[in-house]
This record gives C-alpha cells, structure tokens and sequence, in this order.
C-alpha cells in the first residue's frame, strides 16, 4: 500500500464507524476540494451508495458556479441533498455585503447559527426531491448528533486541535480542552446524552494528499480552483465577497500538484485568500468555538 491507500483506508474505516455508532448522521459538504474527496470516499465506503444525506449550508454569497456544481453532482450522483439558510437574517440585510456587519458577524449569522439550527431542527430544511428536481422546504425534523465534517489539520491552526471524533456540548459549542485521547486507532464513539459529534475522516490528510487523490482517482472537481488564462485561481473557495483567487497558472490538477511540491505555497496559508480568518487573529478558533465548520 502507498500513503494514500494508507489514507484512504483510515478514512474509508472512520467513515463505516461513523455510520455504525451514529443514527442521526449527516455530512457537510462544502463543495470544495476536500468535503469533495470526503464525499467520493463515503461512495467507496458504501459500495458507489451515499447512505448518509448531505447537507449544505448556504449562505446566498457563494460564487454561482458552486451552486451548479453542487446540484448538477446531487442528481447525477442520486445524492440526499439538503441545504439550510439563516433566512431571517437575509431577509433583514443583516450580512457583510449589505454593510450591516462585520466578516465574522456575517459569518455567526449565515454559517453558525444556520448551521446550529439546521442540524438541530429548530430551521426549515431544503430537500432535493429527485422526482421534480427542485428543493423542497421541510419545517424542520430529526436532530443531527454526528456530523462528518472534511477538516483536516494542516488547513489552519484550530483544525490541528481537533480529534476524528470530536464531541461538542448541545448547542454545538466547541470546548478544546476537553477532547478525548485517540491511541492506537482507539477511538471514543460513545458519549453522553444530547452530546453533538463532529467526525474529521480527513484529518491527516493534507493539501497535497487531496490534490493527488483527486488526480489518482479522476475525481470531479469545481473548475474555480484552475487557472482560465489571467494567471488567477482559488485555493480555498467560500463566500465570493470574501474570498479571492491566488497567483497562479496550474490549468488543471497535475499542474496543481507540481506547483505545491515546487514549494510556492509553502509560506503562505492554504486559506489566505478567506478575509475573514484575517478579522478572526488570523483563524478561526473563535468561530470555531461557537460550533462553525
């Protein structure tokens, strides 16, 4: 085996205990590049089946082609696919763009809180139904208590801190100190009453390792993270008015990899371009705190 059948291995093992110890299990899919690969893993862990829905939360910013992406792979792929939204607060203008807030308020509003009260069941859900093709809206439903999340460690500093399963309180707050220990493969899947689990299947993979996962296995990628011919490409992809491309001429994967083992990045953040990790001291601990991705 090579490090990234190694990788796939681990992954593919958390993802099966996941599904096993979790009964209200759900997985966050950012369409980026890793909640992608961790998306295609959960395909191989269940046989070309995702028996786990996938959840979205969207916050009306994102660059429009993710949104394509993220539908045209849903009905291509038979994906149980639900979004969530902070709709109150879109409605009142309450978001960056609007000017009503700072980066990270906007970011508490259309990612924490829709997060938080999405996989609580507090929010409505939007569910793809595949005999029309459209979104449907539920009044909310069953809470979500393990949620499999594409983290991984090396992306920022918080990240580095987090465990494959990583338990947070009921209102999904984040106590970093209190983590359990994981040796020798052992990991704790058993907690308390109403405790909200955050599972990492890709926490010791890193950018690198995606890159040449997605070109081994010919992966379908959003095409924002490649060069169109301005010398311009996303590394990291969030909301579009906060979020902006890097220099760079890698046009598809394999380029992306040369460009990453030349060392172009090796000085500067994967998520350098995400303004708000800049208003946040430079991460995202205290976002993450409050129960963020």
């Amino acid at each position: 085996m090579d490090s990234l059948d190694v990788l796939e291995s681990q992954s593919v093992f958390i993802l099966r205990e996941a599904y096993r110890e979790f009964k209200q299990l759900v997985m966050l899919w950012s369409i980026g590049k890793d909640s992608t690969v961790l998306l295609w893993l959960a395909r191989k862990a269940f046989f070309g089946h995702v028996p786990i829905p996938l959840m979205h939360i969207d916050t009306h910013f994102k660059i429009a082609s993710m949104i394509e992406y993220r539908d045209r792979l849903a009905r291509q792929w038979r994906l149980n696919m639900i979004y969530g939204e902070n709709a109150e607060a879109l409605a009142a203008g309450e978001t960056y763009p609007a000017g009503q807030c700072n980066r990270i308020d906007c970011c508490r509003k259309l990612k924490t809180e829709a997060l938080k009260n999405t996989l609580s069941g507090a929010w409505p859900r939007w569910v793809l139904n595949h005999a029309t093709g459209q979104y449907e809206k539920l009044a909310g439903g069953e809470p979500y208590t393990g949620v499999i999340v594409g983290a991984r460690s090396d992306e920022e500093g918080s990240r580095s801190k987090e465990r494959y399963f990583s338990p947070r309180d009921q209102q999904s707050d984040w106590d970093v100190g209190d983590q359990p220990p994981e040796l020798w493969n052992q990991f704790k899947t058993d907690f308390a009453p109403g405790t909200h689990v955050r599972i990492h299947p890709l926490l010791d993979w890193t950018e690198l390792n995606i890159w040449e996962y997605i070109e081994r296995e010919n992966i379908p990628i959003i095409d924002l993270y490649f060069d169109h011919g301005d010398g311009k490409r996303y590394r990291s992809l969030g909301c579009a008015p906060c979020t902006g491309p890097v220099d760079s001429t890698a046009r598809n994967v394999a380029e992306i990899i040369a460009e990453l083992r030349s060392g172009k990045f090796a000085n500067i953040a994967e998520r350098a371009g995400r303004a708000q990790d800049s208003e946040d001291g430079g991460g995202l601990e205290t976002l993450r705190r409050e129960g963020y991705m």
